[in-house]
């Protein structure tokens, strides 16, 4: 990484923990949806609404937070959003019913929308340009990093404290702040700025073919994430009846692949192009999607689960870098994570859907996600092709 200074590893260090952790805290409820459930007696369909609900109030957060990192800076805002998620993931917890659960993970889905493109703007305005690849996969691995720690600590020590325990260890997040407030330089790339946030929605107008173009993308791009890894646990447990150490074993391989993925994918778009390694990665996924989602056996599953969220996170890897040099310069606090999570916004939907596609096919879960990630794969390759690429350009605020 030369070129390099201390603060750039400081800057990149807390992104990468920032959308971690605030992974960690969403993949701990795909792990124990079914045991909520049966707590509160309720369908696990029900309990499926939370990751919707989560899902869907994203883009709320992505655009509070962004207009915020926008005219304050992106130091401090990055600070406030992941305490904010720290202590709704903890609050989680002590959901006395369901409802009070759905209103605690709709306003962590707040606070989880803001993280993602207030860190990715901080960082990739941060870095030297020919290390932008490289950290934009090692930014977007966090994401499978989270799930990795969650994954661990489902299972260590969920038998031991429960579904409401794993929510309460979502606390710990919250240190990260103290380490932003100590080491965390404000992004070179921003100056204060005295307009009000009516300034960033006037760009977004001005930009809104762009706009619209990649909330789609990032549609198809949530659709490919998340129907590929919420479902997952309980297809292993449920259909294949696995025990949650399996499980945690299983969601510990395919993540270790997710993280490979996302950097290899990251670096070499530097090379070949952002468009080009997004298209190659989602095509790879196609002839990995049988032994993913209809073997057998728990070794092949664990094969093909290693090999699609190398693909899938691949994919992934090269976006941070990819929608923040295609973002308009005086609202890249926003523009990024805002599209983003409107996508998340028309792909909250996927667990319910494939939950229920489960059950008008005869294969289950397993071919509700298949299905669904072999239409979105061909989508993104075919949509990528058509958008604009802006690989290596300065990045400044204004």
């Amino acid at each position: 990484m030369s070129g390099w200074t201390p603060q750039h590893r400081h800057v990149v260090a807390a992104s990468f923990l920032g959308w971690a952790l605030d992974a960690f805290d969403y993949f701990l409820l795909v792990f124990v949806l079914t045991d909520i459930a049966r707590d509160f007696n309720v369908p696990r369909e029900h309990v499926a609404l939370a990751t919707m609900l989560t899902l869907a109030a994203r883009p709320v957060g992505a655009f509070l937070f962004g207009r915020a990192a926008d005219r304050y800076g992106r130091r401090r805002v990055l600070m406030l959003d992941v305490l904010l998620y720290s202590i709704l993931g903890f609050s989680s917890g002590f959901a006395p019913t369901l409802t009070v659960l759905l209103v605690l993970r709709t306003l962590f889905g707040v606070a989880m929308g803001g993280e993602w493109g207030v860190g990715a703007s901080l960082t990739m305005e941060s870095v030297p340009p020919h290390s932008r690849g490289f950290v934009s996969g090692l930014l977007q691995a966090g994401y499978p990093a989270g799930y990795l720690l969650a994954s661990i600590l489902y299972g260590l020590l969920f038998t031991h404290i429960g579904w409401r325990g794993m929510f309460m260890v979502g606390a710990l997040p919250a240190l990260l702040v103290l380490y932003i407030r100590r080491h965390v330089p404000e992004s070179p790339g921003w100056q204060p700025r005295v307009s009000s946030g009516g300034d960033t929605v006037n760009v977004l107008r001005r930009h809104w073919k762009l706009g619209l173009y990649a909330v789609v993308l990032m549609a198809a791009f949530n659709f490919y994430s998340h129907g590929t890894q919420d479902a997952y646990p309980t297809f292993l447990k449920d259909q294949h009846h696995l025990s949650p150490q399996h499980v945690s074993v299983i969601a510990v391989i395919y993540n270790i692949g997710a993280m490979l993925g996302g950097i290899f994918f990251g670096s070499l778009s530097e090379r070949i192009g952002r468009r080009r390694a997004i298209t190659i990665a989602a095509l790879l996924t196609l002839p990995i999607i049988p032994l993913w989602a209809l073997a057998g056996s728990p070794l092949w599953l664990a094969v093909g689960a290693f090999g699609i969220q190398f693909l899938v996170q691949g994919a992934w890897g090269v976006i941070p870098a990819h929608l923040n040099e295609m973002s308009p310069a005086e609202a890249r606090g926003t523009f990024p994570g805002f599209v983003y999570q409107l996508g998340n916004l028309l792909a909250s939907v996927n667990l319910p859907l494939q939950l229920a596609l489960a059950g008008q096919l005869d294969g289950g879960i397993g071919a509700a996600m298949a299905t669904v990630t072999a239409v979105v794969a061909v989508v993104i390759a075919v949509a990528v092709r058509f958008g604009p690429e802006a690989r290596g350009g300065t990045l400044k605020a204004f």
